[in-house]
């Protein structure tokens, strides 16, 4: 059973918020879904039906991502003209800082670890689909996971203090 045009239009979003997380430019992450959508529809005859839409969508955005930052690092960085100036006051709402906070904590984590904690944090697939995704066992997703969520908390300073023998007492 291949997928008909509306299955495909129902994976639209959450394509969209995955580009997004990854490329954190809207303009960007909408040209990554239509390569995406493009690639797909000339793949269909390869799509398995015991695989899951998302998770094989999912896969040729990452594929198409890495080959986009492969191609940046032979070709260079393309600046965009329109490119809009940071504002001249940071702003002053705890939310945003903290947001701001966890977006550069996400960014410094190794690039294993970032796409695991946004395949499952930000697009919330269950283990089984990001492992898929990522081509890896599902063992090894965990481990990686559990190891980016404490490099965030240790990022974040988030951590619980260890309790020492003397505090146990």
């Amino acid at each position: 059973m291949n997928p008909d045009s509306g299955m495909l239009i129902a994976e639209i979003p959450h394509l969209r918020r995955y580009a997004r997380s990854l490329l954190r430019d809207v303009d960007a992450a909408d040209d990554l879904v239509q390569l995406c959508l493009e690639r797909a529809m000339n793949k269909l005859h390869l799509w398995q039906t015991d695989r899951k839409l998302r998770a094989w969508l999912f896969a040729i955005m990452r594929n198409l991502h890495i080959d986009q930052i492969r191609h940046r690092a032979v070709g260079g960085v393309q600046v965009s003209l329109d490119a809009v100036a940071e504002p001249s006051q940071p702003a002053r709402q705890e939310d945003i800082l903290f947001t701001k906070s966890v977006l550069d904590a996400i960014d410094r984590l190794s690039p294993e670890h970032r796409e695991v904690i946004l395949l499952i944090g930000v697009n919330e697939l269950s283990y089984a689909d990001a492992a898929e995704v990522l081509s890896i066992p599902i063992g090894t997703l965990m481990s990686r996971l559990n190891r980016a969520r404490a490099n965030l908390r240790r990022s974040l300073n988030m951590e619980k203090p260890r309790a020492t023998l003397r505090e146990v007492k």
